[in-house]
């Protein structure tokens, strides 16, 4: 595989390139079309007044418009596709560079009730959410939050296997991703597929035939008047009568344009996703499956988006003089129109609803593929059903900077439970945190910041950060209490990997240590597996009687009236605190 920065950098550079070359074509189509309409007025005005040449020279002289306004509207979307592309390598080597804030926090999808979101910074600013995601659409986003806090234990290889997949087209997810974020509306997947399921037809289909029939006595009369058979008033009074059976069903005709108007962009660019999609050729299973989705009927699902996009557009160009007076006086083309859209939803209002969920599952597993791209020196767990929990060797947090943090090894194996103690930023919290996403990442099919590991899946239950918005002590107390039963309700149905930091701060010392002591013992008595970091050296104590729990620490030294920390994981008991020397450093107390 590629060096990722090398690979964005060359994509910048090509990107860029192509986004030149069509700027200049642009202009050349805009001087074109210039041209065009200048030719066609003078032609006009220099046959006047014969009509009928003149209006043979503006006939030819629209078509010719109309061909290069296309040619223009082609370039111009290219052009935009490709500067998507560009922003995307940009802020590929801005993530790189450890600049990443600015993103989508994923605030919206944080749970203070879930199993673990709150306590590990999965979703918020800083987050591991803001880090990974990629995604285009509040779709995508939604997909990629519910797999991170979806507590999955099955099929984890076949997650795996998508993202190494995923990992190795990062062109193809990179199109994919500029491909979705040129989709501008404000009208959601769920409100879209409630209208197409909620839709009643109000045009019979012998209206379809009848407008056929109109139209083709407004194209008799035209050409009786053009050959002077007939008066040329009775092609203009014979508008009125288009005009009135329009009219019979103009209000539903426009309930169903204004809704069509929302939609039509969505579905264009939905089109496109899914032919690139049906397109490609993927080989795990997990990818196959998806794909399998949007193929199982007689047409391509992109086919048929991008028909029902073009029965929008029809009635969209309702819109304008021509669209709104000619084409409905003589060709009453809003019933045809809305009748082919009315159709579509007829047909497939039950399956649009899949058709988005793989577009947004695509847009959500793209954040997974650029992760485990940007981070090939990860590695993905080896899956095992052994007793041994999780066995990495050089683990780390996957957010800190890899040249500057300490990695520890850990092996924890099942019913094992760990106390550690250590010292104010000796960095217990931050191990809990890395064990967590650990569990997380691996549970999703995500590589790990790890040289190996070795992972028996299990689903991961926290409690580490007590809810803010609960400020007195009781309050407080009754809260930590609330989060502990949640967790002894929940390891009661089905085994979880449990991770505590500090339990019990609502109350004194003394009850602290005897309540969080018991807690453990309950613990250990259910057979859990998990850690429990705490200043309390009282609770090592229980090692000596119960040989499933074991004692490990982070240490912290003053070397030269200085505080140092190795940030070290060690087996035993931290014997250096460092609170009352930060008093004294910081001159709070003498």
């Amino acid at each position: 595989m590629n060096n990722s920065s090398s690979f964005y950098k060359t994509q910048l550079e090509t990107h860029k390139t192509e986004v030149s070359a069509l700027h200049k074509q642009l202009v050349l189509y805009s001087m074109l079309r210039l041209s065009i309409f200048i030719i066609a007025g003078f032609g006009i005005y220099l046959v006047l007044p014969n009509w009928q040449i003149a209006t043979v020279i503006g006939c030819v002289g629209l078509i010719t418009f109309l061909l290069l306004l296309s040619k223009y509207t082609n370039k111009k979307r290219k052009r935009e596709l490709h500067k998507s592309l560009v922003n995307i390598n940009e802020e590929e080597l801005k993530i790189a560079s450890g600049d990443f804030h600015h993103r989508p926090t994923g605030e919206q999808f944080q749970d203070p009730q879930h199993f673990y979101s709150l306590d590990i910074d999965l979703f918020g600013k800083g987050s591991f959410f803001q880090y990974i995601n990629r995604s285009s659409s509040k779709e995508g986003e939604s997909q990629l939050a519910i797999a991170l806090k979806a507590n999955n234990v099955t099929n984890i290889t076949d997650r795996q296997e998508a993202i190494k997949e995923l990992a190795q087209k990062t062109e193809w997810t990179q199109l994919y991703a500029a491909t979705s974020s040129l989709i501008k509306t404000d009208t959601s997947a769920s409100t879209i597929i409630k209208w197409l399921q909620t839709h009643t037809a109000f045009i019979p289909k012998q209206m379809l035939w009848a407008t056929w029939l109109f139209a083709f006595i407004s194209i008799s009369l035209l050409a009786l008047a053009i050959f002077e058979i007939i008066g040329i008033g009775f092609f203009g009074y014979w508008i009125f009568a288009g005009l009135g059976i329009t009219g019979l069903y103009l209000k539903k005709i426009n309930t169903l344009a204004l809704n069509a108007d929302k939609t039509k962009d969505t579905f264009k660019q939905y089109a496109s996703l899914l032919l690139q999609i049906e397109n490609e050729t993927f080989t795990s299973n997990l990818l196959i499956e998806k794909q399998k989705k949007i193929q199982s009927t007689t047409k391509k699902a992109s086919s048929i988006f991008k028909e029902f996009s073009k029965s929008l557009d029809a009635l969209d160009n309702r819109n304008n003089l021509f669209g709104a007076i000619l084409g409905n006086g003589y060709f009453l083309l809003d019933i045809r129109n809305a009748y082919k859209v009315e159709q579509w939803i007829l047909a497939n209002a039950n399956k649009v609803e899949e058709w988005f969920e793989v577009v947004s599952f695509f847009d959500a597993y793209n954040s997974l593929g650029t992760y485990a791209f940007n981070h090939q020196e990860q590695t993905f767990p080896k899956i095992s059903k052994e007793s041994i929990v999780i066995d990495a060797k050089s683990l780390g947090h996957p957010l800190l900077d890899k040249r500057k943090r300490v990695d520890s090894d850990l092996l924890i194996k099942n019913q094992e439970f760990f106390i550690v103690t250590g010292a104010n930023m000796a960095g217990k919290s931050t191990f809990l945190r890395t064990i967590s996403l650990h569990i997380v990442m691996a549970n999703v099919g995500l590589p790990v910041a790890a040289t190996s590991s070795t992972y028996s899946p299990v689903k991961l239950i926290t409690s580490m950060r007590t809810s803010d918005s609960l400020t007195d002590d009781s309050s407080y107390f009754f809260s930590e209490l609330t989060r502990l039963k949640f967790i002894v309700d929940a390891i009661a149905k089905e085994p979880y990997f449990i991770i505590l930091d500090e339990i019990l701060k609502g109350t004194n010392s003394t009850d602290k240590a005897i309540g969080s002591r018991k807690f453990v013992e309950k613990l250990v008595a259910g057979n859990a597996t998990g850690i429990i970091a705490t200043h309390d050296l009282s609770l090592c104590e229980i090692t000596e009687e119960l040989n499933e729990v074991k004692n490990y620490y982070f240490d912290a030294e003053i070397v030269n009236d200085e505080l140092y920390f190795d940030y070290k994981f060690k087996k035993g008991i931290c014997q250096n605190m460092n609170a009352s020397f930060l008093l004294k450093k910081m001159e709070i107390v003498d």
